[in-house]
């Protein structure tokens, strides 16, 4: 079996369930990438809070006046 030119640079049409696939997959990697990236964040925002919070005296309760 021979190699021409058409198999190389003459690509078949791709069905269109396959696009969908691809295209399903591909937004599903973003998302994934995304919500790591937002959890990521969360916890260090979080733990900075936490820092903070333990970090300054609790404030004193105020007197009420007669």
């Amino acid at each position: 079996m021979t190699a021409s030119e058409e198999q190389f640079f003459k690509p078949g049409k791709a069905s269109a369930a396959k696009k969908a696939e691809n295209t399903d997959s591909a937004a599903k990697g973003i998302v994934a990438q995304e919500t790591a990236a937002r959890e990521k964040k969360t916890e260090k925002l979080r733990a900075l809070r936490l820092a903070k919070e333990a970090a300054e005296p609790a404030p004193l309760p105020k007197t009420k006046r007669k």
